[in-house]
């Protein structure tokens, strides 16, 4: 009896115990089926949308436009919120990759998308050995989720959406497109978006050229970039490094020595902000931002579902014909020599000196309507008025009061309090300077500085601004002269007074120029000397000779778009002509009397690599080879004998005069060189234009305002103020032979009719020139 009452309990206790277990099985199941269910409701977009097979497809991503160099640099990009340009898994060194597998997901290349045996120990420890998320799932969260709050329920539920989006990356991409993905999506700061930013930015590098201590640097960036800021939290980030060396010694990357040497490197950040207003080439890039404008507004540049495409979010291509080197050449030229140039401005300029600095020979009224001026053509000026409706009296007070501010000097920028007005006054201190280097053959723009500094002065130089050409329009002059009549740089005139009648070419009053030191030698000189010196006297001989309206005629066919009254007067320069127009100009007397318009983008590619747009060049016979070259060989003589004699390195007394801001004196070119010095009535332009055989430059420098200017023409004029410039650039440029930059003589053409080398005696059968130098121009007054 006492046996079945035993056996009673157990059978009872057995049956307890396998009802738990029952329960247990039922708990589980429906614990799975809880899981399944929640999966499928969250990949049924219950919980959110999901991503469709599309957008997994084609992530939409932004992409920053690419501003490419001739030389395959970047020069800068066009974005909004996201500077990304996306690289290829084969541009990725292998030791980024390393490190990112070592630190991010050890077992990358083992599992599908999720990492259960991390998940569950982040489930057992709670996260304090490591997070669960693979590389994949992180992915999917910068791809495809949104932070969301603190909230248990909604992190479980964007945990799962990772999770379902992680398993269909994985189906949909390789292991290796992932990893690029995910370094392309990255926002490391500091406008760094994606890898080939944040290599570019903090070591002014290309991804493929990153050593492991940066590529381990960049990987450390991945736990929080904003934390591990290298700008801000060196120390941390130096830590943060080493860490990753550590990972990727633990999983076989590196051998103890290399970790224990590259841990001890210390941080060194080469910083290279990326911005709209920093970096090279500033001025050339924000013209091509307007020109894009205008391309991308054209019905026929549309995108194929018939939107215009934005030129901050579609990853454009922009190739253009600007050499990065050229550009860096021309940029620190200009930087040199303006530096040392506006140190003198200061000197000559103290208020003590000149009461009106940094004007000259101006009344107080003209200085007061001068600042009156930029005032109302300032933005601070145009925000108040259009935006903020404040009225004028209230905006002209706003100028007056002082506020915190950032100035530019020499010296870097420099943090002041001063009112808006007196920072006007204080940037009117500051000469300007406009460069464009151009081959004459293609019409190739290979450099374009518009100023001193994007950031504190916007106004292009190069395009925007036109001032008075002075004595570097008068080849066009002479050009027409030797087209028209014949001559022969060996042909000689007569420096005397010279005076053309009035109205007998539109002019009111009898003009009669002087010579700039105001004398009158009586002496026969060449057309080629008359060029080097400048005699103002022969200018305007020939000038009469051939009537302004066929100079016009010529320059306008030269790509010469500023309007330009056919009076006699233009002979010495007074239109205002671009450093851009000039540039294309004189590029048809180095190109064989062929004008080829300048030419900047050479073509345009969407972000698959599609061709939107190819230059067609615009080229035009505008002057015969024969008197191009006739042109450029009296354009030699100013750098012979003339005012661009310095350039050949020897030494002037003149020079010795003002020798402190003759940068990069003696210059010592030898090689055959073609150009032009120009200086406008008191000194307020400086010019000159020179050339070789496949490269034209043009310099312009001057104050804002024209009564911005030095006081002498020691150093006001062109050869001082223009000159330097070029002469820094070329002497640069020659430096590196790989730029092929010419050092021989211009191509002179086969059966030449005109004398140009004045040294031989004249073919017996060579037609003479004869002038009647009395024949309308001594006018006695």
């Amino acid at each position: 009896m006492a046996k079945k009452v035993s056996n009673k309990k157990a059978k009872s206790k057995n049956q307890g115990f396998r009802k738990y277990i029952l329960w247990f099985w039922r708990l589980f199941a429906a614990g799975i089926l809880f899981v399944v269910l929640i999966f499928l409701l969250a990949s049924w977009g219950v919980f959110g949308k999901l991503p469709s097979f599309e957008i997994l497809e084609n992530p939409q991503t932004n992409l920053a436009s690419e501003i490419i160099s001739s030389d395959g640099k970047t020069l800068g990009k066009y974005y909004l919120n996201d500077n990304r340009t996306p690289v290829d898994f084969e541009e990725l060194p292998k030791h980024l990759v390393n490190a990112l597998i070592a630190t991010e997901d050890e077992r990358y290349y083992d599992h599908s998308g999720i990492d259960a045996w991390g998940t569950l120990r982040a489930a057992v420890f709670l996260g304090t050995r490591g997070g669960a998320s693979t590389i994949s799932q992180q992915l999917a969260k910068q791809l495809f989720t949104e932070q969301v709050s603190s909230n248990i329920v909604e992190r479980i539920i964007q945990k799962i959406k990772e999770w379902i989006i992680a398993i269909q990356l994985e189906k949909q991409y390789t292991k290796e497109e992932i990893i690029a993905m995910y370094f392309n999506i990255y926002d490391f700061g500091n406008n760094a978006d994606g890898i080939r930013s944040a290599a570019r930015i903090y070591f002014g590098e290309e991804p493929s050229n990153l050593n492991v201590e940066q590529s381990a640097m960049l990987v450390g960036m991945f736990k929080n970039s904003s934390l591990y800021n290298p700008r801000r939290n060196p120390v941390g980030v130096e830590n943060r490094r080493n860490v990753v060396l550590n990972q990727m010694f633990k999983n076989e990357f590196l051998n103890e020595q290399e970790r224990d040497s590259l841990a001890a490197i210390p941080l060194e950040i080469d910083y290279h902000p990326e911005s709209h207003r920093e970096g090279i080439a500033t001025y050339f890039r924000e013209y091509l931002r307007d020109w894009l404008k205008q391309w991308t507004a054209d019905e026929d540049n549309y995108r194929p579902d018939g939107e215009k495409y934005n030129i901050y979010l579609d990853g454009l291509k922009i190739f253009t014909t600007i050499d990065s080197r050229m550009q860096a050449n021309a940029e620190e030229a200009v930087s040199e020599h303006m530096k040392r140039l506006q140190a003198e401005f200061f000197v000559q300029n103290t208020d003590k000196r000149n009461p009106t600095a940094p004007f000259l020979d101006v009344t107080p009224e003209e200085t007061q309507r001068i600042y009156n001026r930029s005032m109302r053509q300032s933005e601070r000026w145009r925000r108040m008025r259009d935006v903020l409706k404040k009225p004028e009296k209230e905006i002209i007070a706003s100028f007056k009061k002082k506020i915190p501010m950032e100035v530019f000097t020499w010296q870097g920028e420099k943090d002041t309090v001063m009112s808006p007005l007196d920072s006007i006054r204080y940037y009117k201190y500051f000469l300007r300077t406009g460069m464009m280097s151009m081959e004459p053959q293609s019409g190739h723009v290979k450099a374009w500085v518009g100023g001193i500094n994007y950031k504190h002065f916007q106004y292009d130089q190069v395009k925007q601004g036109r001032r008075q050409a002075g004595s570097t329009f008068k080849p066009f002059v002479y050009a027409t002269a030797i087209d028209q009549l014949h001559l022969s740089p060996c042909d000689e005139f007569p420096d005397i007074y010279t005076c053309i009648e009035a109205n007998k070419y539109g002019n009111i009053l009898p003009w009669c120029p002087k010579n700039s030191d105001g004398k009158y030698s009586g002496d026969m000189y060449t057309l080629k000397y008359a060029l080097a010196n400048s005699v103002n006297t022969i200018t305007a001989r020939l000038m009469d000779k051939v009537g302004p309206q066929p100079v016009v005629n010529l320059i306008k066919r030269m790509g010469v778009e500023a309007e330009i009254l056919p009076v006699p007067s233009i002979a010495l320069g007074t239109p205002d002509i671009s450093v851009y127009e000039m540039v294309g100009a004189f590029g048809t007397f180095a190109n064989q009397g062929v004008y080829v318009k300048p030419v900047m983008i050479t073509r345009i590619e969407d972000k698959n690599g599609t061709v939107l747009y190819e230059s067609v060049p615009e080229t035009r016979d505008v002057l015969s080879k024969d008197v191009a070259y006739t042109t450029v060989k009296l354009m030699e003589g100013v750098t012979e004998s003339g005012s661009g004699a310095r350039l050949r390195g020897t030494w002037r007394k003149d020079i010795q005069v003002y020798k402190e801001i003759i940068t990069g004196y003696p210059y010592d070119l030898k090689n055959p060189i073609a150009g032009k010095t120009g200086t406008t009535q008191n000194n307020s332009d400086g010019w000159f234009m020179g050339m070789v055989p496949n490269l034209v430059t043009g310099v312009w420098v001057g104050g804002e305002d024209r009564s911005t200017h030095f006081k002498s023409i020691t150093y006001g004029q062109g050869a001082s103020m223009a000159l330097p410039i070029w002469g820094l650039y070329m002497k640069k440029c020659y430096a590196d032979e790989d730029l092929g930059i010419s050092t021989a003589a211009f191509e002179r053409p086969e059966d030449l009719s005109i004398r140009v080398d004045c040294d031989e005696p004249a073919e017996a059968d060579q037609d003479s020139i004869k002038v009647d130098y009395n024949e309308g121009v001594n006018i006695d007054f």
